[in-house]
């Protein structure tokens, strides 16, 4: 028997209260399609520290999320149309960053192979490099979306940076230039950028409608990656990052994009570089667990759509 719970500061475990199950290797019988994980690194950061605290920062501030019936807009429930579960924490050696490395991807391997779907909480942003790397291992070929305030192209004579990311991504081959968008910059972008760059000012000035019409000519029908680092907003919004810029997108143009987001085939997800010691709000954790929710619902959509392929 469960009992119901709605209250917002008891029997805080999983991501809005999703099931645990935390093990070292999953089976395609295990009962989920989406699995959430924690990655509590800050290994490679450059500016100011405190990413690794963001995982369970996020979870807590989650349980804002869980008291209404549907969350609005949507009309449905997470969790009653598919099985969403809370992997925990990824566990590797403190500090050795080629553990990092091989535990990251052996992970994801390991969740793409069994066909599910998943949302990182990281963690800072150089995570997202070997998540991709086992992606392009499953798939032969990917699109990426990106969410940013830098590229993260600078080139670095250590590849163990979070701002070299999106170079080492194109020096290996990991995706087509032709199939990555990066959304939000309002940063330094060096001429002849290999990506599709919409700036922040551009996304605030546009319908939403214009701003995914760009997208989806890009990433094309694609597996493909989303890629959030919270700082593509404005600080107003997700003070608590280790590299704020200002002028950055709007709460309610991101979530309208988010949102029309539902008929892509996404593979996984994550939103990085929270920094919950530089708010004490806590407003930039509700913003990154709005945003994983809202990311949950769009995968929960298109794995239904999928399911109705599959019965005609």
């Amino acid at each position: 028997m469960t009992i119901k719970d709605i209250s917002l500061i008891s029997n805080i475990f999983g991501f809005m209260r999703f099931n645990l199950l935390i093990k070292k290797k999953y089976k395609k019988k295990d009962n989920f399609n989406i699995i959430i994980i924690g990655i509590p690194s800050e290994i490679t950061c450059t500016g100011k520290p405190g990413s690794k605290l963001a995982p369970t920062s996020i979870r807590i501030e989650s349980m804002h999320l869980i008291w209404e019936k549907y969350k609005w807009p949507w009309n449905f429930k997470l969790n009653k149309k598919i099985k969403i579960i809370d992997g925990g924490d990824l566990i590797y050696k403190t500090g050795n960053i080629k553990n990092l490395n091989y535990n990251i991807y052996k992970k994801i391997i390991n969740i793409l192979k069994i066909k599910k779907n998943f949302l990182i909480l990281g963690g800072d942003h150089y995570i997202t490099l070997p998540i991709i790397r086992a992606c392009k291992k499953k798939y032969k070929k990917i699109s990426l979306i990106h969410f940013d305030a830098h590229t993260d192209t600078y080139y670095e004579k250590n590849i163990f940076d979070h701002g070299s990311i999106f170079y080492q991504i194109k020096k290996e081959k990991l995706i087509s230039k032709s199939n990555i968008i990066q959304i939000g910059i309002r940063t330094y972008i060096k001429k002849n950028h290999p990506f599709k760059i919409i700036t922040s000012e551009e996304v605030n000035n546009s319908s939403h409608k214009n701003i995914l019409k760009k997208i989806k000519k890009i990433i094309k029908k694609n597996p493909t990656y989303i890629s959030f680092d919270i700082d593509c907003l404005d600080p107003s919004y997700a003070p608590g990052t280790g590299t704020p810029v200002i002028n950055g997108i709007n709460i309610d143009k991101i979530l309208k994009i988010i949102r029309n987001l539902k008929n892509i085939n996404i593979i996984g997800i994550d939103i990085v570089e929270v920094s919950p010691i530089y708010d004490p709000s806590n407003i930039t954790s509700l913003t990154a667990a709005t945003i994983a929710n809202e990311f949950l619902h769009i995968q929960t959509k298109y794995i239904l759509k999928k399911k109705k392929w599959k019965k005609k």
